[in-house]
């Protein structure tokens, strides 16, 4: 029979760190087990959140999971990301506790964000014969905050501006972006996690981009 090690092996692109953690894990590393607690909760929480009604929940959501993850280590063969594997079962957790408070995601939700049309002035993007075609211009874009130490202290508040507006975001993006670029999923391991269609996924991660962009110079230019 095939081990561990021998299955992911044969699995293209998965992170080689996943097989210290999995074994750690199975082999009851205490301090292993905290180490991913710690780092992966609070995003597990903010994307629990977005299936359930409180805050409560969504806490017992992110612990239902954990408990998942251990009983089902066993099972997991490296065919995704552990973190993608982690977040698909707080995303599985979450969904059926939704269900079981009755409370289904409102179709506001889920259409004003797919909607055909321009999140950002047209103009912010250089032209077919800019250096980068399509790609941001430098007009109105915030500057780097790392070039003198004075400027580097703003940082944490510039990370505060970001967070707020993290959670202003509607639910699908909020979720979108939380996996992409705060957990460092791929577009592929997301789409599973949250189960839409890469198109939307496209778009979802588009718009919550262009929000934050958007405060991030509403804060430099203050």
């Amino acid at each position: 029979m095939a081990s561990f090690s021998d299955t992911v092996a044969q699995v293209p692109g998965v992170p080689s760190g996943d097989l210290a953690r999995v074994a750690a894990l199975r082999a009851g590393d205490e301090g292993a087990f905290r180490e991913l607690v710690d780092a992966w909760s609070p995003a597990m929480l903010r994307l629990a959140a977005n299936f359930v009604s409180n805050h409560a929940a969504a806490q017992d959501v992110v612990q239902d999971a954990w408990l998942g993850v251990l009983k089902g280590l066993d099972g997991f063969e490296g065919r995704s990301s552990l973190r993608a594997w982690v977040f698909t079962i707080v995303a599985n957790r979450a969904r059926t506790h939704g269900a079981r408070d009755a409370r289904t995601v409102a179709a506001s939700q889920l259409g004003p964000e797919e909607v055909a049309g321009p999140t950002v002035d047209p103009g912010r993007f250089q032209g077919a014969d800019g250096e980068y075609p399509n790609h941001w211009t430098t007009a109105g874009a915030p500057q780097r905050w790392d070039n003198s130490p004075e400027q580097r202290a703003l940082t944490g508040e510039a990370l505060a501006v970001i967070e707020t507006a993290v959670e202003q975001l509607p639910s699908r993006q909020r979720q979108v972006i939380t996996l992409r670029d705060i957990q460092g999923l791929t577009s592929e391991e997301t789409c599973e996690v949250l189960e839409i269609t890469p198109q939307n996924q496209r778009v979802l991660l588009h718009r919550a981009r262009a929000t934050l962009r958007g405060s991030l110079e509403e804060y430099y230019r203050c």
